[in-house]
């Protein structure tokens, strides 16, 4: 699957190929930008974040979240 639309920043691309997608195809975030080589730079490097991600593979989701952080011995302002 390819995304055609609906791309308007990195975060964008980088979570589209974190769900899989094979590619995105973009025309207007970049050229659209006020730094538009800049703005190509970054979705270069958020679709290669979003792939390897997605290789990668997420850890499982929790129903909750746990500090790694121990609270004992915490000093409290």
């Amino acid at each position: 699957m390819l995304v055609d639309a609906g791309i308007g920043t990195a975060s964008d691309a980088a979570l589209a190929m974190e769900m899989g997608c094979a590619g995105v195809l973009m025309n207007s975030a970049i050229a659209h930008a006020r730094q538009p080589v800049m703005m190509a730079g970054a979705m270069r490097k958020a679709i290669e974040a979003g792939r390897e991600a997605f290789l990668a593979e997420r850890m499982p989701r929790r129903d909750s979240a746990s500090p790694s952080s121990p609270f004992a011995g915490r000093i409290n302002p």
